[in-house]
């Protein structure tokens, strides 16, 4: 499963959790508080810099633009049509749940998209499993990427799903460095 990119989600910032990550895990800020800690994510920016991991923050362009950053991640909940002309030199990813929400995501202008849940997770029951994930991802042209439950066992899974990547908000944490 190496040739699959992979994101890992971070609320708060810790230090030396980003420097245990391996290099390849791409970095995505989001603060569930719906407060974004400006001084969270520079000791992250300056981190990752370190590392050579790529960074982006949830919802905020201008903090991106401002920092630096490789770019913005767009949650579901985001339908705004007018992020498409905000940044060109930001790579923008975004997540969705079901049909509507991935034609929202390509309108807006995203390089990928995290399609979830695809497994069974504690918080969620509804999830898509392999058969309903890969329906859904033939549908767009999109890169997907596929998020919720990855573990050990469902990471073997994702090679009879067609996606670039997955996204993870606890397994990754325990990936070491190479």
């Amino acid at each position: 499963m190496n040739y699959l990119k992979a994101y890992h989600f971070i609320n708060d910032y810790k230090k030396g959790e980003i420097k245990n990550l391996d290099k390849k895990i791409n970095i995505i800020y989001r603060n569930n508080n719906k407060v974004i800690k400006k001084e969270d994510l520079i000791n992250i920016r300056d981190e990752c810099n370190k590392t050579g991991n790529k960074l982006y923050v949830s919802n905020n362009f201008n903090l991106a633009i401002k920092l630096k950053l490789k770019g913005v991640y767009l949650p579901s909940f985001n339908k705004s049509l007018k992020i498409k002309s905000i940044s060109k030199k930001l790579d923008i990813i975004g997540s969705a749940h079901n049909l509507k929400q991935i034609r929202i995501k390509e309108k807006q202008g995203v390089r990928c998209i995290f399609l979830s849940p695809i497994f069974k997770t504690k918080k969620n029951r509804n999830y898509l499993d392999i058969y309903r994930f890969n329906n859904l991802s033939k549908l767009s042209k999109k890169k997907i990427v596929a998020l919720g439950g990855i573990n050990k066992i469902n990471l073997k899974r994702l090679r009879f799903v067609k996606c670039e990547g997955y996204a993870s908000i606890t397994y990754l944490k325990n990936k070491k460095r190479i």
